[in-house]
């Protein structure tokens, strides 16, 4: 689960958030994250499709918040860019004639269903202007 979307993403808006007059570049983004700016831009791309980033392209370009910090929740980031459960994968195939393996990935479907609501109402509960009020 060595997944660093998440991470991305947040670190992406908190230097839109930062500054939320300016037409952030990838480039100038990757800098900050320390990674390839290809990866900020496919990340960039998700953030615009679920509408919480607007970007322009040309010289003038880059990205900005599409509105502002403390109406974007952190769950709505990461909602944005999920693409595993929070506890991992499931083993696709457990032994049915197994009295465990017949009823594990129910069981465990409760487990993981719970978990995500717990996640995405913790994070929802804080907006990516308090998160980026810690850097002040």
């Amino acid at each position: 689960m060595n997944n660093t979307r998440f991470a991305t993403a947040v670190h992406i808006m908190t230097l839109l958030a930062e500054s939320p007059q300016e037409w952030l570049t990838s480039e100038w983004m990757a800098g900050s994250i320390n990674i390839n700016p290809v990866v900020v831009r496919k990340e960039l791309s998700v953030l615009r499709t679920t509408g919480l980033v607007i970007s322009r392209q040309g010289k003038e370009g880059g990205s900005q918040l599409s509105r502002s910090a403390e109406s974007i929740s952190i769950s709505e980031i990461y909602s944005a860019v999920k693409n595993t459960e929070v506890l991992g994968k499931k083993n696709q195939n457990p032994n049915p004639a197994c009295s465990v393996g017949r009823e594990i990935n129910n069981h465990l479907n409760t487990l993981f269903g719970e978990t995500e609501k717990l996640v995405i109402q913790f994070l929802g509960d804080k907006s990516l202007q308090e998160f980026c009020n810690q850097f002040k």
